[in-house]
């Protein structure tokens, strides 16, 4: 099924959307002075989205999450 969204417009949507809808203005991109909450994925998610499920590590406020 196609929704007209690339690969990369779908994952902009999901991280920077939500984050400007759900979150306060500090979330959303990669800058100085902003939250620092990454995740590290194993694989290119633009080659094959199901390497977003390949989670290597979180990051949450700068701080690494070791639980995964």
């Amino acid at each position: 099924m196609d929704d007209g969204l690339s690969t990369a417009e779908a994952l902009r949507a999901a991280a920077i959307s939500a984050a400007r809808t759900f979150e306060p203005a500090d979330r959303g991109a990669i800058a100085p002075g902003l939250r620092a909450d990454l995740v590290l994925i194993d694989g290119d998610p633009l080659a094959d989205i199901r390497a977003t499920r390949h989670i290597r590590r979180v990051w949450c406020g700068g701080v690494e999450n070791t639980h995964l």
